[in-house]
Protein backbone atom coordinates (compact mmCIF):
# COMPACT_ATOMS: atom_id res chain seq x y z
CA UNK A 1 0.00 0.00 0.00
CA UNK A 2 1.27 3.66 -1.11
CA UNK A 3 1.66 6.72 1.37
CA UNK A 4 -1.80 7.79 -0.95
CA UNK A 5 -3.47 4.77 -0.91
CA UNK A 6 -3.10 5.21 3.77
CA UNK A 7 -3.54 8.55 3.13
CA UNK A 8 -7.29 7.42 1.17
CA UNK A 9 -7.94 5.06 3.39
CA UNK A 10 -7.48 7.03 6.43
CA UNK A 11 -9.94 9.93 4.85
CA UNK A 12 -12.39 10.70 6.89
CA UNK A 13 -15.81 12.05 5.01
CA UNK A 14 -14.93 9.94 1.66
CA UNK A 15 -18.46 8.61 0.86
CA UNK A 16 -18.78 4.79 0.80
CA UNK A 17 -20.78 1.44 0.45
CA UNK A 18 -19.43 -1.92 1.10
CA UNK A 19 -15.73 -0.07 1.56
CA UNK A 20 -15.95 1.11 -1.88
CA UNK A 21 -15.84 4.60 -2.98
CA UNK A 22 -19.20 6.11 -3.63
CA UNK A 23 -19.60 9.31 -6.56
CA UNK A 24 -23.20 11.14 -7.03
CA UNK A 25 -21.87 12.06 -10.21
CA UNK A 26 -18.86 11.79 -13.28
CA UNK A 27 -17.80 15.06 -12.20
CA UNK A 28 -16.92 13.87 -7.97
CA UNK A 29 -15.13 10.80 -9.62
CA UNK A 30 -12.98 13.03 -11.95
CA UNK A 31 -12.36 15.28 -9.19
CA UNK A 32 -11.13 12.59 -6.87
CA UNK A 33 -8.81 10.79 -9.49
CA UNK A 34 -7.25 14.55 -10.28
CA UNK A 35 -6.38 15.10 -6.94
CA UNK A 36 -4.98 11.52 -6.61
CA UNK A 37 -2.99 11.74 -9.83
CA UNK A 38 -1.62 14.95 -8.80
CA UNK A 39 -0.25 13.35 -5.74
CA UNK A 40 0.99 10.60 -6.78
CA UNK A 41 2.29 11.06 -10.27
CA UNK A 42 3.07 14.40 -9.94
CA UNK A 43 4.60 15.38 -6.58
CA UNK A 44 1.58 17.25 -5.03
CA UNK A 45 1.54 17.01 -1.62
CA UNK A 46 -1.28 14.91 -0.37
CA UNK A 47 -0.53 15.81 3.36
CA UNK A 48 -0.93 19.98 2.02
CA UNK A 49 -4.43 18.21 -0.01
CA UNK A 50 -5.86 16.60 3.33
CA UNK A 51 -5.57 19.44 5.25
CA UNK A 52 -6.26 21.99 3.35
CA UNK A 53 -10.06 19.96 2.79
CA UNK A 54 -10.13 19.79 6.19
CA UNK A 55 -10.01 23.16 7.07
CA UNK A 56 -12.17 23.32 3.81
CA UNK A 57 -15.25 21.84 5.82
CA UNK A 58 -14.28 23.09 8.74
CA UNK A 59 -15.56 26.56 7.96
CA UNK A 60 -18.27 25.41 5.63
CA UNK A 61 -19.17 22.01 7.10
CA UNK A 62 -23.31 22.09 5.37
CA UNK A 63 -21.52 22.65 1.52
CA UNK A 64 -21.02 19.04 -0.42
CA UNK A 65 -18.08 17.05 -0.10
CA UNK A 66 -16.47 16.99 -3.54
CA UNK A 67 -17.06 20.76 -3.83
CA UNK A 68 -14.85 21.01 -1.03
CA UNK A 69 -12.72 18.40 -2.40
CA UNK A 70 -12.38 20.88 -5.32
CA UNK A 71 -11.63 23.68 -3.75
CA UNK A 72 -8.99 22.39 -1.42
CA UNK A 73 -7.58 20.90 -4.42
CA UNK A 74 -7.38 24.45 -5.90
CA UNK A 75 -6.34 25.82 -2.97
CA UNK A 76 -3.43 23.48 -2.95
CA UNK A 77 -2.14 24.01 -6.87
CA UNK A 78 -2.61 27.36 -6.04
CA UNK A 79 -0.13 27.63 -3.05
CA UNK A 80 2.17 25.68 -4.69
CA UNK A 81 2.24 27.56 -8.55
CA UNK A 82 1.50 24.48 -9.77
CA UNK A 83 -1.51 26.58 -11.84
CA UNK A 84 -2.84 30.24 -11.84
CA UNK A 85 -6.00 31.01 -11.24
CA UNK A 86 -6.23 31.99 -14.64
CA UNK A 87 -5.92 28.80 -15.93
CA UNK A 88 -8.23 27.25 -13.24
CA UNK A 89 -10.90 29.23 -14.56
CA UNK A 90 -10.21 28.36 -17.93
CA UNK A 91 -9.78 24.51 -17.61
CA UNK A 92 -13.06 24.35 -15.79
CA UNK A 93 -14.35 26.09 -18.63
CA UNK A 94 -13.11 23.60 -20.82
CA UNK A 95 -14.31 20.60 -19.02
CA UNK A 96 -18.21 22.23 -18.59
CA UNK A 97 -17.88 22.37 -22.24
CA UNK A 98 -16.55 18.99 -22.98
CA UNK A 99 -13.70 20.67 -24.75
CA UNK A 100 -11.39 18.35 -21.52
CA UNK A 101 -11.68 15.04 -21.11
CA UNK A 102 -8.15 14.29 -19.27
CA UNK A 103 -6.78 15.36 -16.31
CA UNK A 104 -4.29 18.16 -17.83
Amino acid sequence: MTDLDRGIADLEGLPRKNGELVFEAPWQGRAFGMAAVLCNDRGLDWEAFRRALIERIARQPDAPYYASWLEALERVLLERDVLTSEEIDRRQAEYRTMERQGVF
